[in-house]
């Protein structure tokens, strides 16, 4: 299989209750809204959730990957919201996974294999990472198809 030479990878951070519901309404959102971070996302790129805790602000760990999509058409928008807070999102669609933790590979991802500070990266809420890592991780979520 050949990997498209067009198609990037991302990591994205966000708490695993934050993912549930972005999941469901098909879409996804970063950097507690901001805007630039989807930007940088084209269509049919692959994103991956990371997953450090299970409640925003909570302190039960998840330390997981809890989602696996495609980019879809649409650019960063603005939902219609109450309040004050206008979060930006872009829209993807979601594949059926199975949650994967991250420590079994943290050996044989390139972004993390020998590296005591693997989690630094996490902190930018999205980031590249390559082909080599998006699949494995997909195979490790049971994604049975990894998009070309």
């Amino acid at each position: 299989m050949t990997p498209n030479p067009t198609r990037r990878n991302w990591i994205a951070v966000a708490s695993a209750d934050h993912v549930r519901s972005g999941r469901a309404a098909s879409f996804m959102q970063v950097c507690h809204g901001k805007a630039s971070p989807l930007r940088r996302l084209h269509p049919g790129d692959c994103v991956v959730y990371y997953s450090p805790t299970t409640e925003f602000r909570g302190h039960e760990k998840c330390q997981a990957f809890t989602s696996f999509g495609i980019v879809c058409d649409r650019q960063p928008y603005q939902p219609m919201t109450e309040g004050d807070f206008c979060p930006y999102r872009r829209d993807v669609k979601w594949f059926a996974t199975r949650d994967a933790p991250i420590r079994p590979l943290l050996d044989i991802l390139e972004f993390s294999c020998g590296r005591r500070n693997w989690g630094h990266q996490l902190r930018f809420g999205v980031f590249r990472i390559s082909d080599h890592d998006m699949r494995a991780i997909a195979t490790a979520m049971g994604v049975s198809q990894f998009p070309d």
